[in-house]
């Protein structure tokens, strides 16, 4: 295992061009000192915004919510009037019999009436919660207009099944990828990190779209590729055809949304915002989706494209740039048809249940492919195509370029090298 580790860590070419790599470091530090600049200019002033009408409890503030337990569940008469009320042992019972529907008696695990217990009355039909004895749930806690303290059912409570999920996926990546995999989630937090701490809020304040997500983007990048790769020529030569690649898809999403007049507003948080949030822009918001979700399929593709030109390089000293070029090529142009219909599959995925809607409606699939909500969806899959496609050749070229720099002359013993080997 050590010697694979340090061979891969020293299989770049002897041969690298100081003026090529003194070129591309110093891109990607001026590149480096502009998102920093940018992200100075950019970043959101202390603000207050009210919470959305959907948003707020009945007294206008913040929901809280507390943990909540099923312990015991029945069809039977309902209109308690114990119903969302706090109580000790047992609930009021119906007054009458006039209708049938589930009963829940809910333990309160946390807040000011722990311990204490509440009762649910649901009616079935669609949406309405299926809730069985023994199920952990989230209840929502306010008060009446007379202070009284109600209850009612927020969600199941998933916190222990998705931190074993997250755990599972952690000890996974790290068993199988080791540091470099560790390294690589650590890029992840990052990237979370920049999305909550600057790219919404950025957003929340009215900031252009645009500027925001390619910062956003730049900073993202810049953490997540040395982080699980890396610093050297092979990670920098991906992280500047990415950077370029993002920049393109920046200018195609514009493109596509102003000639498609893409408004987003066929989806209920879009709306939500439009209506609640009126100061922030949904094409804005659309822009920094398109922009956003074009960055893991480039970071794979870039880098894959780098490695293989440093790679086939370093197998044959004797190859010309061309050779590795397009050698590197074969295997981008696999990477391109295999990662576009995933793009594209991953879109449709996402949006079935729409899909399934339209199916049943009777329109025409005209109106259908053409209309606001699938629209996006295509516009999204097509602008991340050409961002994907055109980033193989540019990363490759950068690539070879670092790899098989031009003027680059071998050492004179690398010829006898091979030849001892070939003998071998």
């Amino acid at each position: 295992m050590t010697d694979h580790h340090h061979h891969h860590d020293h299989s770049e070419p002897l041969a690298i061009g100081a003026t090529a790599a003194r070129v591309v470091i110093g891109l990607l530090s001026v590149i480096g000192v502009l998102v920093v600049i940018g992200a100075i200019v950019l970043w959101p002033s202390a603000q207050h915004v009210d919470i959305p009408l959907p948003m707020q409890s009945a007294g206008g503030g913040a929901v809280e919510t507390e943990a909540g337990t099923v312990v015991m569940q029945d069809v039977g008469a309902c209109g308690s009037s114990s119903i969302g009320k706090v109580f000790v042992d047992k609930p009021e019972a119906p007054r009458n019999a006039a209708y049938i529907c589930q009963r829940s008696l809910i333990t309160i695990d946390s807040g000011p009436h722990q311990g204490n217990h509440t009762l649910f009355e649901i009616a079935p039909g669609p949406g309405q919660p299926d809730l069985r004895a023994g199920d952990h749930i989230r209840l929502v806690r306010q008060t009446d207009p007379n202070g009284t303290p109600l209850y009612s059912f927020e969600d199941y409570s998933r916190g222990l099944p998705l931190t074993l999920i997250v755990l599972a996926f952690v000890v996974v990546v790290v068993v199988v990828a080791r540091w470099r995999g560790l390294r690589a989630l650590l890029g992840l937090g990052f990237a979370f990190a920049v999305l909550v701490m600057f790219l919404l809020p950025a957003m929340l304040d009215g900031k252009p779209a645009i500027p925001v997500a390619l910062v956003s983007g730049a900073l993202i990048l810049y953490a997540v590729l040395y982080l699980a790769h890396g610093v050297n020529l092979r990670t920098s030569s991906a992280l500047l055809g990415t950077l370029t690649s993002m920049v393109l898809a920046a200018v195609l999403s514009w493109v596509a949304i102003e000639t498609t007049h893409l408004t987003g507003l066929s989806e209920e948080q879009n709306t939500n915002v439009a209506t609640y949030i009126q100061h922030v822009s949904i094409t804005g918001l659309l822009l920094a989706g398109f922009i956003i979700g074009s960055l893991g399929v480039l970071n794979d593709v870039t880098i894959t494209q780098a490695s293989a030109a440093f790679e086939l390089a370093a197998l044959d000293e004797s190859a010309s740039r061309r050779e590795v070029f397009t050698a590197a090529m074969r295997v981008g142009r696999d990477h391109i048809a295999s990662t576009v219909y995933t793009l594209v599959l991953a879109y449709a995925g996402g949006a079935l249940p729409l899909l399934l809607l339209f199916s049943v409606a009777g329109r025409s699939i005209r109106d259908v492919l053409t209309g606001d909500a699938v629209a996006i969806e295509i516009a999204r899959s097509a602008v991340g195509g050409i961002a994907l496609a055109l980033s193989v050749p540019l990363t490759t070229a950068i690539a070879v370029i670092l790899a098989r720099p031009f003027g680059g002359k071998q050492e004179p013993v690398a010829p006898a090298r091979h030849a001892r080997h070939s003998k071998g």
